[in-house]
């Protein structure tokens, strides 16, 4: 599986994370993000040991997108710091089955994760854990289709809590179209879906070293978004 390098300097390496890849290691061993990048400057700038990598923002498995990759500690430490305030800039293009109430706006939950599920929760407010998640999201179009009706939507991710989106866009009725975890109209074929239609199509953020203000765009990938009629917006 080749990954698309869409910038790279001493300090960044920025990539299209492709569907069903994990970001890290985990328990099924498949290849992973991290060590495939690890590999791939290590090669081609010819070092005699290990480079250094750090990821400072996840995406899920069956998620894609655009990532940042930092290539040294000073660049990891800026980074995270964007991420923890607020001022990195994640959008998402989405599909989901069911309709929102309103074209636009603005969703807030408190959440839970549960470790040994991997899964996560909405929950009432003082839930002991729960975590604020807040999302902005505006409906591109709908589309009335032999599978109901499917919302195509553009989100900006302002907190990034574990599986957000999907729990978010599920507890209003209107799940991510493929989602085996948290759609029920998916929970029964874990096999026939391998990707679901979130994808991440931009990000933004400031250049550790020089402050430069850096915006990476990518369009939706996978044959999952081919349920609707793909524009350019």
């Amino acid at each position: 599986m080749k990954v698309e390098i869409l910038y790279e300097d001493e300090d960044i390496l920025v990539c299209v994370k492709p569907v069903g890849m994990p970001v890290q290691g985990d328990k099924s061993r498949d290849k992973d993000l991290l060590t495939y990048l690890k590999h791939y400057v290590f090669e081609k700038d010819e070092m005699e040991e290990e480079p250094y990598l750090a990821m400072v923002h996840r995406l899920d498995r069956p998620v894609g997108g655009v990532m940042v990759f930092a290539k040294n500690q000073d660049a990891a430490a800026d980074l995270s710091d964007q991420v923890q305030d607020g001022t990195m800039v994640k959008f998402y293009q989405a599909i989901l089955t069911g309709e929102l109430p309103d074209e636009s706006g603005t969703l807030e939950d408190y959440l839970v994760k549960d470790g040994k599920t991997n899964t996560t929760k909405v929950v009432k407010k003082g839930t002991k854990g729960a975590k604020k998640a807040i999302l902005d999201y505006e409906v591109l179009d709908v589309f009335e289709t032999d599978k109901g009706i499917l919302t195509y939507v553009l989100i900006e991710l302002l907190t990034g809590r574990h599986h957000q989106i999907r729990v978010q866009m599920a507890s209003r009725g209107a799940g991510i179209y493929g989602d085996t975890k948290y759609n029920p109209q998916f929970m029964k074929t874990k096999k026939q879906y391998q990707q679901i239609a979130l994808f991440a199509t931009r990000l933004e953020f400031e250049h550790p070293s020089n402050g430069e203000h850096m915006v990476f765009k990518c369009e939706p990938e996978g044959d999952v978004f081919d349920v609707i009629e793909m524009e350019d917006f």
